[in-house]
Formats: structure tokens, sequence, C-alpha cells
């Protein structure tokens, strides 16, 4: 069965956006896009929820995100993308597939086939859907050296306690901290 894991950046108060969706205190520098890179190579699809989707797409395939990182933006472009949305009409990003209804059953078959992991980066509300019904394998949470004091909290609205193992942490030179959990049953 494929691996499905979120990955999140969030800052030391929990918060994984600012007001008015602000993500411009994300610490990047070429140790993360190395990281980003090497996470990249081990998934071949991606899950977003509505918002991220929006997001993703409106940035990745612009000649900016092309020049300024073209690896990132080369893979993040050509994998296979899946968004989660009741409300989107269309799903026009390279490679992009629209699913409106029968999420759990989607996810589940995608985990049944053949192939490199599954994961979910940003979307926080669709990982909060999946971890409550219990599809979420692995969430690797990447705090940020930031107190923000407001914005959007990770998992929030979870309706269920969800128990994690810490597998591994890494410290990067910017003072981000990554940590991986496994989701236990």
């Amino acid at each position: 069965m494929r691996n499905l894991f979120m990955f999140m950046m969030v800052t030391l108060d929990g918060f994984f956006e600012g007001p008015g969706q602000s993500i411009d205190w994300h610490h990047v520098d070429e140790e993360f896009n190395e990281f980003a890179i090497k996470q990249l190579d081990e998934i071949d699809t991606l899950l977003f929820g509505r918002v991220t989707y929006e997001g993703m797409a409106s940035y990745w395939p612009t000649p900016a995100a092309i020049g300024d990182d073209p690896a990132v933006a080369g893979k993040m472009n050509s994998l296979p993308k899946i968004v989660f949305s009741r409300t989107l009409e269309k799903a026009d990003w390279e490679n992009s597939r629209l699913v409106k209804d029968h999420v759990a059953e989607e996810v589940q078959k995608l985990k049944e086939q053949p192939g490199g992991d599954v994961a979910i980066f940003g979307s926080s509300d669709l990982t909060t859907s999946l971890l409550e019904m219990g599809l979420v394998d692995e969430l690797r949470i990447m705090v940020n050296p930031v107190v923000l004091g407001r914005g959007k909290r990770l998992f929030e609205g979870i309706d269920k306690q969800v128990e994690l193992h810490l597998e591994a942490t890494t410290v990067f030179r910017s003072g981000n901290v990554l940590m991986r959990y496994r989701v236990q049953p």
C-alpha cells in the first residue's frame, strides 16, 4: 500500500498561514530547496484542496517560478495532481484532475495502486478530513522559527484525537525543524 503523507510548514505557535493567507514568513533557502527536490522525488501523486490548488496553480507554471526554481517547478508542474473540491468548476493546471465526491473511496483506491508516495502539500482542511477518515499515514511538519500570533491554525476543527509516533527530526541551518510523525492506527 502506498504511503500518504502531508507536508506543511508552520510557525512555532501553530499557524500554517498568517492573516490574508500570507506565507511570507516561510524560511526557504538552498538547503530547503534541496530537501524539497528530494521529497518530490519520492512522490508520484499530489493531493490538494481547492484553496491550496488555486495558489499552487497560479504560481508554479509561471515564468517567475520556473526562473527562480526550475527543478521544483518542473516537478510540481509535471506530477499528477488531484484536487478535491465541491465548488471548483475545472482543474486545468498540467496533469490535474478534479474530484467532487466520494473522497474517501477515491483516496483509498489511490493508496491501493502501485507507485510512489502520495502527498498532500498544504491543504489543512483536506488533511484534517482525511485524518478523521483514517487515510493519512504520515505527517511531515516543518516548524519555522517565527511566532505570528494570528492566522489559521493547523488541524483547526479536527474532531478526533489522532495518536502519532515521532519517526525522525531534521534541523536545518535556517532554524527550521522538520518532524516526521507516523499516524498510529
